[in-house]
């Protein structure tokens, strides 16, 4: 059985969604259960963990809103000079 790349390109995407949110989202909770050990506190982690959580939301949204401003470019509908093209849009974007 022969996938196609586009199968595996969305499972990277989706995998990649998940890994932007739980990231920050443990890491910030982790912070927040040393230093309550530390200072003999029971707040911070709630504090970190929405902090991580807020973190993780705006990685996934810059992640998405990057996805869908360049739209999805396939070998059948891509023309030589419409690939040229955008290459050229891109360059004169990042100067």
């Amino acid at each position: 059985m022969k996938y196609n790349r586009s199968v595996f390109h969305s499972l990277m995407m989706i995998s990649q969604f998940g890994i932007n949110i739980l990231v920050p989202v443990f890491l910030c909770s982790f912070i927040g259960m040393y230093i309550d050990d530390k200072c003999g506190t029971s707040f911070w982690i709630v504090i970190f963990f929405f902090i991580g959580a807020a973190a993780g939301f705006r990685n996934v949204f810059r992640f998405a809103r990057r996805i869908y401003e360049e739209p999805a470019v396939t070998r059948k509908h891509v023309k030589a000079g419409q690939e040229e093209e955008r290459n050229e849009r891109k360059k004169e974007d990042k100067n």
